[in-house]
């Protein structure tokens, strides 16, 4: 009998571990649902009370006032190009950072850390104005680099973080047997550390490609023009001073959501590693 309470105090706690993490993925789940069905419905179907769980009779008229009315295609495009840039300039320099942070000896590396941790926690609100007047000066409104730019200088920091804590715990013995067969340090770098350093570099890529993919202010503030504008400025501009067409809102943000769910599922194990091995091996 003893034995049998502590077991069965057991399984109720496992049980209900599993009833409330289930409860948590369906809350969470529960508005990308709702949007995602909502964006088939029509406009009196979205407005109606009680609202409907499945759409009565579904339709792609949302999506298509989204792609052929509101150019979101064109946004999006203009969201893929500034996204994927600013993602490959932050990974090249916080790999190369990292690596200098992690495996070199350097003086003054925690007060290092400690000001890069302090940088991708700032908020850009903070630096809208100077930026704009800075941009202006130099002739950058209204153009992707105007965008790739501050992009860079603000998740750079957070990527350096993440590749320090993942490049810090690679064996220094496979770096040694590089330079005995006569491998250089450039040579080493690119061939030897780069490959193991692929979770890191997931990692820190897919949340340098959300962060800009879904950023607003900047994109908002720098670009007027319609041409250059990303999806979250496009889809913010459906709406007009009278109307809300909140199906076509709906299916805009389906839209752009889709790019960021299908790069996650893809490549969910390496960000999952990444994150795990940088935080045991910081």
């Amino acid at each position: 009998m003893n034995r049998r309470a502590p077991a069965s105090g057991i399984r109720r706690y496992v049980n209900a571990v599993n009833v409330g993490g289930l409860a948590i993925v369906v809350l969470s789940a529960l508005p990308l649902y709702w949007m995602i069905v909502s964006s088939f419905k029509g406009p009196g179907e979205i407005s109606a009370a009680p609202p409907t769980l499945v759409p009565k009779a579904a339709t792609l008229g949302n999506y298509a006032e989204a792609f052929v009315r509101n150019g979101i295609g064109r946004y999006l495009l203009n969201s893929v190009l500034v996204a994927s840039v600013s993602t490959v300039v932050v990974l090249g320099l916080s790999f190369f950072a990292g690596y200098a942070l992690g495996r070199t000896p350097l003086r003054g590396r925690g007060a290092i850390m400690t000001a890069l941790l302090m940088l991708s926690v700032f908020p850009p609100i903070a630096l809208v104005v100077p930026l704009f007047l800075l941009e202006r000066q130099l002739g950058l409104l209204n153009s992707y680099a105007g965008l790739i730019v501050p992009y860079v200088a603000l998740n750079l920091p957070f990527a350096i973080w993440i590749m320090r804590n993942y490049l810090a715990g690679v064996p220094r013995e496979l770096e040694e047997a590089a330079t005995v067969d006569g491998a250089g340090p450039l040579r080493t770098v690119l061939t030897v550390i780069a490959p193991l350093a692929r979770p890191g570099l997931f990692t820190a890529g897919i949340f340098t490609f959300t962060a800009t993919w879904s950023e607003f202010l900047l994109a908002l503030t720098f670009n007027s023009e319609d041409g250059h504008r990303t999806v979250p400025v496009g889809i913010a501009l459906f709406t007009s001073q009278y109307t809300v067409p909140y199906g076509t809102l709906f299916a805009g943000a389906v839209a752009a959501t889709l790019p960021i769910g299908v790069l996650v599922m893809i490549f969910r194990r390496s960000i999952v590693s990444g994150m795990t091995s940088g935080a045991v091996k910081g």
